[in-house]
């Protein structure tokens, strides 16, 4: 078993949101109604991350915003946020990383924001996932609020036809990528005559996007 370390230099605190302080500048916007459905639906589970030099919000600013508007609007207390001996909502922050600049900050700020997503999706197995969704849990499908195009565009890389439960799903994917732009229609040269996938030709689920 791992010795607990006596002071660790990252740890989980517990604040009151009404003391989480926003940082002066933040360029990063926020779909606020889809992060409070998805507080509502799995509870609070990417933390708030404050800076011990500035003690303002580092990362996290959408979710300070949705909590504040979810108590404000009279909501049920969300998973991972408890009670103060007032009713105030107490949030986990991570707390122990310091800064050693604004421009440190700022520059970790949007690395934090930017670069999870900088890798894309591996565009065979996301269907599949999707697909999942889809078809056992209806409603966690469309909290995913995935826009109709990206769905065309998805389904274009890949035929549906070889995931799983489709007509040759024993065959290796097949990823129909962009080509050099002379498809306006957004589909590959082998693709000429079909029309982009919305619906699922494996199991005939159609995907309700446009959220």
């Amino acid at each position: 078993m791992t010795d607990t370390i006596a002071a660790p230099p990252r740890f989980i605190a517990y604040v009151p949101l009404t003391d989480l302080t926003p940082a002066p500048r933040n360029p990063k916007r926020h779909e606020l109604e889809l992060l409070i459905d998805a507080i509502r639906m799995h509870g609070l589970v990417e933390v708030p991350v404050v800076d011990e030099r500035t003690k303002c919000v580092l990362h996290g600013h959408g979710r300070r915003e949705a909590l504040i508007e979810m108590q404000a609007r009279g909501m049920a207390l969300p998973g991972g946020v408890v009670l103060d001996e007032d009713a105030g909502w107490l949030v986990p922050v991570l707390r122990g990383w310091f800064s050693k600049s604004d421009a440190d900050a700022e520059a970790l700020a949007i690395k934090l924001n930017r670069l999870p997503g900088e890798g894309g999706w591996d565009p065979r197995e996301f269907a599949e996932v999707l697909e999942d969704l889809a078809t056992g849990d209806p409603e966690l499908f469309d909290s995913l609020a995935i826009p109709a195009d990206e769905m065309d565009k998805l389904f274009s890389q890949v035929d549906p036809e070889t995931l799983p439960g489709g007509l040759r799903e024993d065959e290796p994917p097949t990823l129909h990528l962009p080509d050099n732009g002379n498809h306006t229609d957004g589909l590959s040269p082998d693709d000429d005559g079909r029309a982009a996938h919305t619906a699922c030709p494996a199991c005939g689920h159609t995907f309700n996007t446009g959220r």
